[in-house]
């Protein structure tokens, strides 16, 4: 059998073993009906079951029942029920079965921020405190580990972690933004323009009170900064305190406005500010900021604040909520007019914010407490028919800030009376404040301390003592500050107690009398003629200085005679007053 025939003979086997056996010699080709059905764009999106049940098979079972609501839910987060509505769908997908209580203070919580892995949560209020939250190290209690006040008095407005999460952003009431390390010690302080100036691009920073603020999606050293002096600064670098762009915002006209809310799109290539004369405008960061990409005149009621301004996931949509008591979603794609507008939305705070569904097909924000109700609620809006999906009652204060992890998978919400609110799902979410509602809070038992008399080892006192070992930095600086081994010079000559005129005297004079007059002082009761005499005989008998010179010249000393005698009545006898007796005679 040559080659080729073997070929042929092996390919015929194996042809055999794939039809499978037959009991006639001869098999005759059958085709079968396929019948083709048009379906639909969402049935092609959507798995069937043969195709689920693969998974299934493939993977380790993590079907699970929703015991809220008494249901199976599979890997896909669809419920087994096949009669729910969209709604209930949109519904279902809010983590909102438990919730976790965080106590800030007393005062209005304005500003929230969560890192990008979900491990901490900072907050800052109107009362000038900024609290930092760890989930892995909270119990029950919910406890902030640190509490500080980064800008004096002055109430914090705005907090965002960078996109590493290794430093905070902080945006006060003042005219400097500061930046933090993550356990909120300082690493910047921007610096502060020259409010003299009339041209903004001149100075080195921010002349009026700041905004808003955020950080650069993918860049860690770069972030935007907004105030009421009319412009947005760029800052790039932890070392150069100055701004790297300055972009200035205008009213119709070319007039002066000022930005009451900034931020980035996700990919960084639109910079987007709500201005406080109701228009929004945008700017193409590849392109010199001179003039604007976008700029919708009217877009909210002039004169009220644009509140916050967010881009969706995708980015797409643009979602802005203003103190006009109304939120808006905007088509980046068709700008000129809003895909919807939601009313009824009190707002009291300018910092009142809106934020998306980690899959942008919710849009969520919270309302002020109006006078007329209890309870402020949370509301859930669907971004394609633009219904409501559901609201949660709140608390009975103000909801300011809201915001929605996509990797926990839990919104945290922010109210007016200090309080920190935390709605998460048992079975979707992860990790953030389920770490903590499973560890129970344990109170410190007081024991009593027994008084034991202390033992003191030979090597204990200081006549044994060794001396440990120190870094030379350590001796530098102790050697540094002894005058002795560092060779300090004198100090300055200064008047008054303490100098060195008064210690050991400085100049010719003080010397003089510290060392010749005050050594050799007369008393002032002390005859003078006297004080010289007694030492007459020691210079006869030594003389040193006068004498040896003059002794052949010198004349014979002569002192002086004697004073009369004094008579009986104290006066001497040349001076007594003649009588008249003395006369006769």
């Amino acid at each position: 059998m040559t080659r080729e025939q073997m070929m042929m003979q092996e390919i015929h086997d194996n042809k055999q073993n794939v039809r499978g056996p037959s009991n006639s010699s001869h098999i005759s080709p059958q085709i079968t009906k396929v019948e083709i059905k048009k379906a639909s764009p969402t049935e092609l999106l959507k798995p069937s079951s043969e195709e689920k049940q693969i998974v299934i098979d493939a993977l380790p079972n993590t079907g699970s029942l929703d015991t809220s609501r008494g249901e199976a839910i599979d890997e896909y987060g669809d419920t087994a029920s096949d009669d729910s509505d969209d709604e209930s769908n949109f519904a279902r997908r809010i983590p909102y079965t438990h919730e976790a209580q965080m106590r800030h203070g007393s005062r209005a919580v304005l500003a929230l921020a969560c890192d990008p892995s979900g491990a901490r949560i900072v907050s800052g209020s109107i009362d000038y405190d900024m609290c930092f939250w760890d989930f892995a190290g909270m119990d029950s209690g919910m406890r902030s580990f640190r509490q500080l006040q980064p800008c004096e008095n002055h109430p914090i407005r705005a907090l965002q972690y960078s996109v590493t999460g290794d430093m905070v952003l902080v945006i006060s009431g003042n005219a400097q933004a500061k930046v933090l390390d993550r356990d909120g010690f300082e690493k910047l302080e921007c610096l502060k323009g020259d409010q003299y100036i009339s041209d903004m691009s001149r100075t080195k920073g921010h002349v009026a009170q700041l905004t808003s603020g955020c950080w650069h999606p993918f860049n860690r050293e770069q972030f935007l900064t907004s105030a009421l002096d009319g412009t947005l600064r760029i800052w790039h670098g932890l070392k150069v305190k100055e701004q790297h762009q300055v972009v200035k915002t205008r009213a119709r006209g070319g007039l002066k406005t000022s930005a009451s809310a900034c931020n980035y799109n996700r990919d960084a290539t639109l910079i987007a500010a709500g201005c406080v004369d109701g228009s929004i405008q945008t700017w193409d960061t590849r392109k010199m900021f001179v003039s604007t990409t976008h700029c919708v005149r009217g877009a909210h009621q002039k004169g009220s604040d644009i509140t916050s301004i967010t881009f969706s996931y995708m980015g797409r949509q643009l979602a802005t909520r203003s103190t006009d008591e109304t939120m808006k979603l905007w088509d980046l794609r068709n700008f000129k007019q809003p895909l919807h507008t939601w009313y009824d939305l009190y707002s009291r705070y300018d910092t009142t914010d809106c934020c998306f569904s980690p899959d942008d097909s919710i849009i969520v924000t919270g309302e002020s407490l109006h006078k007329t109700r209890k309870e402020a609620n949370l509301y859930f809006y669907n971004t394609q028919t633009f219904e409501e999906v559901h609201r949660i009652p709140v608390s009975d204060s103000h909801v300011i800030k809201t915001l929605w992890h996509p990797k926990l998978n839990q919104l945290f919400v922010s109210c007016g009376n200090g309080v920190i609110k935390c709605y998460y799902d048992e079975l979707r979410s992860v990790r953030g404040a389920k770490l903590c509602a499973v560890k129970t809070h344990r109170k410190r038992q007081q024991t009593e301390m027994v008084g034991v008399s202390q033992i003191i080892t030979p090597h204990a006192l200081p006549l044994f003592r060794q001396e440990k070992s120190r870094s030379s930095r350590k001796k530098m600086e102790k050697a540094r500050m002894d005058p002795v081994k560092s060779k300090r010079p004198d100090l300055p000559i200064t008047t008054g107690q303490g100098g060195r005129v008064a210690s050991s005297g400085g100049t010719l004079s003080s010397y003089v009398i510290r060392n010749l007059g005050l050594s050799k002082r007369v008393d002032d009761d002390q005859d003078p003629r006297e004080a010289i005499l007694k030492y007459a005989r020691d210079a006869a008998e030594n003389p040193y200085w006068i004498a040896p010179a003059y002794k052949n010249t010198q004349p014979t000393t002569i002192f002086s005679e004697t004073l009369p005698t004094l008579t009986e009545d104290n006066t001497p006898q040349a001076k007594k007053i003649k009588t008249v007796s003395d006369n006769n005679q």
